[in-house]
């Protein structure tokens, strides 16, 4: 027997390098997809449903919180950049991006993930 393949066929040993974030599958995330404009600049943005959100957890950049596994969420990414430059976030967090003061102000203890 072989050893189970942990990437598909022609994947590329080295990682995510080359791919762009509209490569991925549409009905991969469960969600909807729609471009918006924030800081001069054009986002993708990919609504996220929690039944597609399983497996792992994220920090958003909003709010500096964990989004757990199963919670519906927002992926965003500005148009022009891949796969490593995707960010998610919380729906409020994403919805109130422009409400928020520029820097997130951690406690002295907090991780730095």
């Amino acid at each position: 027997m072989s050893p189970r393949r942990n990437r598909p066929k022609g994947a590329d040993p080295s990682g995510s390098s080359g791919r762009s974030a509209e490569d991925d599958p549409p009905g991969r995330y469960g969600g909807w997809q729609s471009t918006e404009s924030w800081q001069g600049e054009e986002w993708t943005v990919r609504h996220v449903a929690g039944a597609s959100a399983q497996g792992k957890t994220y920090r958003c950049p909003g709010c500096d919180q964990m989004i757990p596994s199963g919670v519906p969420h927002v992926v965003a990414w500005p148009e022009h950049s891949g796969v490593d430059d995707r960010r998610h976030w919380h729906k409020a967090c994403w919805n109130a991006k422009d409400r928020r003061t520029t820097r997130v102000q951690r406690s002295r203890n907090a991780p730095k993930f």
